[in-house]
């Protein structure tokens, strides 16, 4: 990397430095990621995203999992929902998406929460009296779900809540309750003041001062990107992305400007920020080799997936089965810093089922670097079966075809090795 001119002082990258940045930022590249365990990973993500869906693990077990290894399971689920002196480590709210996020950055979704208040609806209109009757409930019996606080839903499909569900939703909006746990995949909903340590609920810091923040979190996080990233990490909407264009003009995100060679068809160098500490250390250490969650903070912005990895990813669990390209819960493959292929994975007793191998044509297209490939997916695939418990893999269809019976014989060189 190298610098401009004096009187821009602005850094360019290569396509190539960007990807090594945002990698090893998102703690797949180098020792550092793999440091501290889960609360360091969270606090150097900053946010990690909450799904329904579990196929091999739900998808806040898989981020960690990625980074770090076959961790214990018991041990993600208690560094997510940690209690310290008697208060939350962490809190649940919409970053991105519904996600876990470190409890000292509370404060900052005030923008967010105030923003519900003002609007003063969510998807459904809030009931009258249901809040006052649900702080009452939440203040005399402590944590509870919104089961144990009268029914979640109100009879008919599964988005037609009940009038609590609604109020206890719509009081997390607004930062009255907050949730710090789950159980059974339920929200364990509780008051904001007696389950954030003292202090963060009374601070209301401005919208400019919310958005300056939490871009320097997410950018962070990225390593470098662009104010589209920054937009779609924190899902601002307009008038939000405005308030971030004077932020980053006038550096108050701790954010510098760097330019990127190559983004963008046409466009020699483009206009981006970064973490200054991230450009200051060369980029250096061992890359991991792994599955990641469609929801992973690495890819789960689609349009810079496709710009920083040249990898079009798309979560097809809600296409009909008949028009799905790659599967149901297709999770990418990640090896020496590259997007090579995906695996559609399943498991089936004690077997864990690769029902669809797709390698992405570059990963494959001569024989040395087609025998690269295969080696890492049968890393992946061989880690990711001890880690849920599986003690053999199966490999049902891949594509190109011509590569299922090398595949195959790939996977069996360590069959019964572990």
């Amino acid at each position: 990397m190298k610098s401009e001119s004096a009187a821009e002082n602005t850094v360019e990258l290569s396509a190539d430095d960007a990807r090594r940045i945002q990698l090893r930022a998102q703690g797949l590249l180098g020792a550092d990621g793999r440091r501290g365990g889960v609360p360091a990973m969270l606090a150097r993500l900053g946010a990690v995203q909450l799904d329904t869906i579990s196929v091999l693990a739900r998808s806040h077990e898989l981020v960690p999992y990625a980074r770090l290894g076959a961790v214990g399971r018991d041990r993600i689920e208690g560094s997510y929902w940690g209690m310290r002196g008697g208060h939350a480590t962490t809190f649940e709210y919409w970053c991105h998406a519904a996600c876990v996020l470190p409890v000292q950055d509370w404060p900052y979704y005030e923008f967010r929460r105030r923003a519900f208040r003002e609007r003063e609806y969510r998807w459904h209109k809030v009931p009258e009296k249901a809040p006052s009757e649900v702080l009452a409930q939440l203040t005399a019996e402590g944590p509870l779900t919104a089961t144990q606080l009268g029914g979640a839903r109100g009879g008919g499909e599964w988005w037609d809540w009940s009038e609590t569900k609604i109020a206890v939703e719509w009081l997390l909006d607004i930062g009255e309750v907050v949730c710090v746990q789950r159980t059974g995949w339920r929200r364990v909903y509780d008051l904001a003041e007696r389950a954030l340590p003292a202090g963060l609920t009374g601070q209301t810091p401005d919208d400019a001062t919310c958005v300056a923040h939490l871009a320097g979190v997410a950018g962070r996080a990225l390593g470098v990107a662009t104010r589209a990233d920054l937009v779609e990490f924190l899902r601002l909407r307009r008038g939000q992305a405005t308030v971030l264009d004077g932020l980053l003009a006038s550096g108050a995100t701790g954010l510098v400007p760097v330019r990127v060679g190559g983004w963008r068809p046409g466009a020699t160098l483009v206009p981006a920020w970064a973490d200054p500490e991230a450009l200051a250390t060369p980029v250096r250490g061992r890359h991991r080799t792994t599955l990641l969650s469609p929801f992973d903070s690495l890819i789960w912005d689609r349009k810079r997936t496709s710009r920083v990895f040249g990898f079009d990813h798309r979560l097809e669990a809600y296409v009909p089965k008949g028009k799905r390209v790659h599967g149901y819960f297709t999770m990418p493959l990640l090896a020496g810093g590259e997007l090579i292929g995906r695996v559609d994975p399943a498991r089936e007793n004690g077997t864990l089922v690769a029902r669809r191998v797709s390698f992405e044509p570059r990963a494959v297209r001569t024989p040395a670097r087609a025998e690269v490939a295969l080696a890492a997916l049968r890393t992946a695939l061989r880690e990711a079966a001890g880690w849920v418990g599986c003690d053999d893999v199966r490999i049902e269809i891949v594509d190109p075809p011509a590569l299922a019976e090398p595949t195959r014989r790939a996977l069996l060189r360590t069959q019964g090795t572990g």
